[in-house]
């Protein structure tokens, strides 16, 4: 990984799309700061599309979509896309997504096996608000169990089926093929013309956690912030940048960069 310095102003000036995770990527110990907030501010005032692509549940996306200075949100791991237009709240689900209520039982009985196999292992507080998948809770409240757990829960999903992604606070799992990249590339092509052949490089990717591989193997400007260091022998596709600061801070570190390119 390469210091986010580093970063061309011949590439800066090819980025049309500012794409990002939310959980220890803008955000420190589950709180948004406002180094971060501002940031998107900065970028959407600069004319830039602005996209998080979270793991994060519809009931919060819709939120998001509402009140961010946000261009559209992917969330679920890639099931949906939320975004305003015109006043109007409008949802894109992505096309190998299964109606929730196809795979809901499944799900349920997937999430009571896995907690009965990991003791200490909780639903996320946010499964009320989810469409599309079970988040399995590891580290955003106590007790935290660790990164060994979380392959483990990942390992036990993905033996009855399922997909299963960690981040940096849940193992996310659900039935149907997709993923944050595929849902994000569809969401742009749909609303803003985006060709994955010809634009790959229009597009500047923010992540810390393996469930943001995809990403980081599909872009050639992606940037990790430097959290994402703890999860390095976790990823094969690393990404290309770096920030020297965690967190959110990273995140308004590499938009400095940037912005001043």
């Amino acid at each position: 990984m390469l210091p986010i310095g580093g970063l061309k102003a011949e590439q800066a000036r090819g980025i049309r799309f500012v794409l990002f995770d939310i959980d220890d990527t803008i955000t420190e110990d589950g709180y948004l700061l406002a180094e971060s907030y501002q940031a998107l501010w900065r970028l959407r005032r600069a004319g830039l599309a602005v996209v998080p692509v979270t793991g994060r549940p519809a009931g919060w996306c819709d939120l998001i979509a509402r009140q961010w200075p946000v261009s559209g949100v992917v969330g679920e791991n890639g099931a949906f896309a939320f975004y305003q237009q015109d006043g109007v709240l409008h949802r894109l689900f992505h096309p190998a997504a299964p109606e929730p209520s196809a795979t809901r039982a499944r799900l349920d009985e997937l999430g009571r096996r896995a907690l009965q196999a990991f003791p200490g292992l909780r639903l996320a507080k946010d499964q009320a608000y989810r469409l599309f998948d079970i988040a399995l809770d590891f580290a955003e409240e106590e007790p935290r169990l660790g990164l060994e757990l979380a392959r483990s829960v990942q390992e036990f999903c993905e033996a009855r089926g399922a997909i299963a992604k960690i981040s940096s606070i849940h193992v996310n799992a659900w039935f149907g093929s997709y993923d944050k990249l595929s849902m994000a590339e569809h969401f742009l092509s749909s609303l803003s013309g985006y060709d994955p052949i010809q634009d790959e490089a229009s597009i500047l990717y923010f992540g810390d956690s393996p469930n943001d591989e995809p990403m980081f193997k599909r872009f050639s400007l992606s940037c990790g912030v430097a959290n994402v260091r703890d999860y390095a022998h976790l990823l094969t596709f690393l990404p290309k940048y770096v920030t020297s600061k965690p967190y959110g801070y990273g995140f308004a570190e590499a938009v400095d960069v940037l912005l001043a390119l």
